[in-house]
């Protein structure tokens, strides 16, 4: 687990470096450590890698090369040869598995300097090595963790000896001072995060909020997460060897070394298991607008049906004319999110009917749910209240009030009360930007209140 400041290159920080060089003789013991494994192989996740929200990246070819230019130092650069074998035996577990990662995409050949800074250090020591190279994705920590576990599989198939390197920063708001500013959930990350390395407590890394994770401005915890998976159902021993935070960035390095099988160990499994039971708790509570969106929503999932409007549903959802937005959340990540700004139908009840089916299928954002995903699925139903022009964002409150963005034909819409939306200027611009509103752009607002079901 290791961080990737370019500044700590000497061409690159310039005498800058010097600030951090706790986190330089740490990287130092890594590159021996490597050594002293003479691996056929290093695995290496990185942040900076080639990166979708939906897909993992393996970087495809037999080799590719970098430099430091892009940080006024091209002399120090690398040609790097990949494992072509193993790299094939993720994809080939992949494709059984019908697991969203592979070779495809591949936007910049050019090796990144997420990848590039671990290689500085390993490569004082140790030079005889392939690379397999792998970007990080926006799904649920959750496949991430799956990611690691299919690693692993490869490597024991193919027989390599490998390192796997989790490049990451932690947060990048620890300080005033920092290139991010402060933010209060930086410096209980970077605790957080360190406590648990120290323990090797992996499971606890599937359970980072993912708001909170945003806030705190960490890079590396997916791919620290991709390394927890690598070690699933393995007792490891941890040892931390440095963490900083002198120049407002979180810099962490922990090794972490396999002794062998333990049941007790299987973190995705058990975290699937603790979910699937809180949601069935939390099912028993849903009222009858969240009842109705699941229902159509599995209906249209398992059967590719469309269902009728129950008998028995409280007379205000047959009598009542609104507006109505779907969510699904999985994981506490979205999963899809469609709703109607005004009424389309005669009912709240078939709004929801539909807006159900549409948020399962038709998000642009995300691939159809699939059958699988039902029991870990979190709906919430919001009913909106009719829409009112104001003058100024200083009649907004992103906790009461909804915003409507209007430029021309162009509008945007953002619910209240989201999470990691804060400020009344961060609503605005995610609701223009939702519309292909321009910052330059004229624009009027709208409100609107809503009634939340969950």
């Amino acid at each position: 687990m290791v961080p990737h400041p370019p500044l700590i290159v000497p061409a690159v920080g310039k005498g800058g470096e010097d600030q951090i060089t706790e986190t330089t003789k740490a990287y130092e013991q890594v590159g021996k450590a490597v050594a002293a494994l003479a691996p056929e192989t290093v695995i290496i996740t990185s942040p900076h890698a080639v990166m979708y929200s939906d897909y993992f990246h393996i970087s495809p070819g037999k080799s590719a090369s970098g430099s430091f230019a892009d940080f006024a130092a091209p002399q120090v650069k690398f040609t790097e040869e990949y494992d072509t074998e193993l790299t094939e035996r993720i994809c080939s577990l992949a494709d059984e598995a019908d697991f969203p990662a592979g070779t495809l995409g591949e936007r910049k050949k050019a090796l990144d300097h997420g990848t590039m800074i671990p290689l500085y250090f390993i490569r004082k020591y140790y030079t005889d090595f392939r690379i397999v190279r792998i970007g990080l994705s926006g799904l649920p920590l959750t496949e991430h963790y799956r990611l690691g576990q299919m690693i692993a599989q490869a490597v024991s198939d193919t027989g390599r000896r490998a390192v796997f390197i989790g490049s990451g920063d932690l947060s990048h708001k620890l300080q005033e001072y920092g290139p991010y500013g402060f933010a209060p959930e930086g410096p209980v990350y970077d605790e957080r995060i360190m406590e648990t390395a120290r323990r090797a407590a992996f499971g606890e890394w599937l359970e980072f909020d993912e708001t909170f994770c945003e806030k705190a401005a960490e890079c590396g915890h997916r791919s620290f997460v991709i390394m927890a998976g690598a070690f699933d159902g393995l007792a490891v021993r941890a040892e931390q060897l440095s963490h900083t935070d002198v120049t407002g960035v979180g810099y962490g390095i922990c090794t972490f070394y396999p002794e062998g099988a333990d049941e007790n160990r299987h973190f995705l499994d058990a975290y699937l298991a603790k979910k699937e039971k809180e949601l069935e708790e939390k099912r028993k509570d849903e009222d009858a607008y969240v009842q109705l969106a699941r229902k159509s929503l599995e209906s249209y999932v398992l059967n590719r049906k469309k269902i009728s409007v129950p008998e028995g549903l409280p007379a205000e959802m047959l009598q009542t004319k609104a507006g109505a937005f779907v969510s699904v959340h999985k994981y506490g990540a979205l999963r899809g999110c469609i709703g109607t700004i005004s009424p389309v139908t005669d009912c709240v009840a078939r709004e929801i009917i539909d807006n159900a089916i549409s948020a399962a299928a038709r998000d642009p954002r995300f691939t159809p749910i699939s059958a699988d995903e039902l029991k870990y699925l979190e709906i919430s139903v919001d009913v909106l209240g009719e829409a009112e022009d104001i003058s100024s964002p200083d009649e907004l409150d992103v906790k009461k009030y909804g915003v409507i963005v209007t430029s021309g034909r162009k509008r945007g819409l953002l619910l209240p009360d989201l999470d990691g939306v804060d400020t009344v200027e961060q609503q605005i611009d995610i609701a223009r930007q939702k519309a292909g509103i321009g910052r330059n752009e004229k624009y009027t607002l709208q409100r609107f209140e809503v009634i939340r079901h969950v």
